[in-house]
């Protein structure tokens, strides 16, 4: 039977493949569909595939003993997540947990084709680790984040990423606590304070940005 190859050239350096290593990628793996809610990975568990994301968004998140969570990064399409990788090579299980934020849908390529395709294709080889070296850069940005920026900063450039184009967030503050790795009171102390300036506007499950320039300032980020 043949499979559709399309989806090789989505990915960044896949496709100079040669087409050798290109049909053995295509014949082994598989294209997978979950829905959101779905839980891909969690602590402990070994990991039996590489997924790549053709669509959909993949959000991966650490929970302390403590029971808080933090959110480490996403994986978007067109992207791989670089903690399946690192255990991949390091034949280790999981630390952290990997939920499906929406219905997603991405490339299966199994244990043994990676580790084929790892030893023998130079391509493939330049492939993951260009992306596992991106992430890496981005995780040791969050321990940044975490470690000496002030959670006022923190906040105003995570709701400016996540507002949608009415600037308008479907979040929680419980939610907003994971994704910064503190608690809910925190969150919900500096929004009130956000709301006090005009800046914002809250209600239940919902957060509407009505004054962007200010949070721009404060994060020190420009948003289209």
């Amino acid at each position: 039977m043949e499979r559709d190859s399309s989806w090789v050239d989505r990915f960044a350096g896949l496709g100079r493949l040669e087409q050798a290593v290109r049909d053995k990628l295509v014949t082994t793996s598989q294209i997978v569909r979950l829905p959101a809610g779905s839980v891909i990975f969690g602590p402990g568990m070994a990991p039996k595939d590489l997924l790549l994301l053709i669509d959909g968004s993949v959000r991966v998140q650490q929970t302390s003993e403590g029971g808080r969570e933090i959110v480490l990064y996403r994986v978007s399409a067109g992207e791989s997540c670089v903690l399946t990788t690192a255990c991949l090579l390091a034949y280790e299980g999981y630390l952290a947990e990997g939920v499906a934020e929406t219905d997603i849908e991405a490339v299966a390529i199994p244990r043994a084709t990676f580790d084929t395709l790892v030893a023998q294709s130079p391509e493939f080889r330049r492939f993951v680790f260009t992306a596992f070296s991106e992430r890496i850069t981005d995780l040791f940005r969050l321990i940044d984040e975490v470690a000496f920026k002030k959670i006022d900063i923190r906040l105003a450039h995570r709701l400016l990423t996540l507002a949608d184009a009415d600037g308008r967030l479907g979040v929680t503050h419980q939610e907003l606590a994971n994704e910064l790795g503190t608690t809910r009171e925190v969150v919900s102390r500096q929004l009130l304070e956000f709301q006090r300036r005009g800046w914002i506007k809250l209600a239940r499950g919902q957060i509407e940005v009505l004054d962007a320039a200010p949070l721009e300032q404060l994060a020190e980020v420009s948003v289209p």
